[in-house]
């Protein structure tokens, strides 16, 4: 199973030193979001101070960009990293994308679906010359008389569909050449939702399951004492359950009635009481939190279910210098 990991820091020098220390450690790949920071620069920074680890975006944010200035930016940095980039794909939220971005929102699965084909046509072929136009419900392009003069060094680049819901995840098992999870999971959600879908995907495709690489992410807090591991992973399983996108998904593991506690302290504006509505077992069913013994217990879960897991530290509700320490024990104690 391949082990990668989320790199983290204040600054973007922090993040390319915990990206060698990912590699040097010998995880398989570094992902970079696409919230607090850029997706595409931090990528480029870690490509140009590595050797060996995969480079990619879990997730750059698809509808925020034009697909040609994501599939152009796809193209350089598999050029800088020599191969070794993935680009990996999310709608985001509704809200998000209008309000943040002003961009159109759609319907994220079809609209998806219209990007990447259209970056994919565009790797392969922008520097054949052709004309190149695509009518979509949601994404157009006509393009005459432009050639990158360059051939790329790959003319297809992985692409991964990040999702949540039913419908993204069979469209990753149908068009994607790997699905990425959110960041709160569990051994469960992949075995009873996850693989159904990626493989009705693959089903209607006519693909097989070697043609998709399924990567669950996983918030990874280790620390001596379990309890106090709990409570700093706590923070971030609070902030996610105040988003509506994530009801279904804790309704299926049984904290819809935490979920609702935690999302009325969100309103009171009580971040305390927030972390302190989230009991141990949501914190043990969602993460891996606890001491090295426990986390690599639970991460052995994902053995056979997965064909690799993303491992990053708590970012939400908790001080730097917790995400700090808990960065530095992933690297030394989960280290593949």
């Amino acid at each position: 199973m391949r082990v990668s990991y989320a790199p983290w820091g204040e600054s973007l020098n922090e993040v390319i030193d915990a990206a060698v220390a990912a590699e040097a450690a010998g995880f398989t790949d570094a992902w970079i979001s696409e919230l607090h920071r850029s997706a595409f620069v931090p990528c480029g920074a870690i490509a140009a101070a590595t050797s060996t680890i995969g480079v990619g975006t879990a997730i750059a944010l698809a509808f925020v960009r034009s697909p040609m200035i994501t599939a152009l930016t796809a193209l350089d940095l598999d050029d800088l990293s020599h191969g070794r980039f993935t680009l990996g794909l999310g709608a985001g939220v509704q809200r998000l994308n209008e309000n943040w971005h002003n961009a159109a929102f759609g319907k994220p699965a079809p609209h998806l679906r219209e990007t990447i084909a259209i970056i994919r046509r565009l790797i392969a072929e922008a520097h054949l010359g052709k004309p190149f136009a695509i009518e979509g419900e949601f994404e157009r392009v006509s393009i005459r008389g432009y050639e990158r003069p360059f051939p790329p060094l790959r003319d297809r680049i992985p692409i991964y569909v990040a999702s949540v819901g039913e419908v993204m995840t069979r469209l990753a098992g149908e068009i994607a050449d790997g699905w990425l999870g959110h960041e709160l999971g569990s051994p469960r959600s992949v075995a009873e939702l996850v693989l159904p879908n990626i493989q009705a995907g693959l089903q209607r495709a006519g693909r097989a399951r070697g043609d998709i690489a399924v990567i669950p992410s996983a918030v990874c807090v280790i620390d001596a004492d379990s309890r106090q591991a709990k409570r700093w992973a706590a923070g971030l399983v609070a902030f996610y359950a105040t988003v509506r996108t994530y009801e279904a998904f804790l309704a299926f593991h049984g904290f819809s009635a935490e979920a609702h506690a935690i999302q009325e302290r969100f309103r009171a504006g009580d971040e305390a009481g927030m972390i302190d509505a989230t009991p141990d077992e949501m914190v043990d069913a969602l993460t891996l939190a606890g001491t090295a013994d426990e986390v690599r217990g639970r991460l052995s879960a994902y053995e056979g279910i997965a064909d690799g897991i993303k491992l990053s530290p708590p970012t939400h509700l908790v001080p730097a210098d917790v995400t700090r320490a808990c960065q530095k024990a992933i690297l030394e104690q989960l280290a593949p």
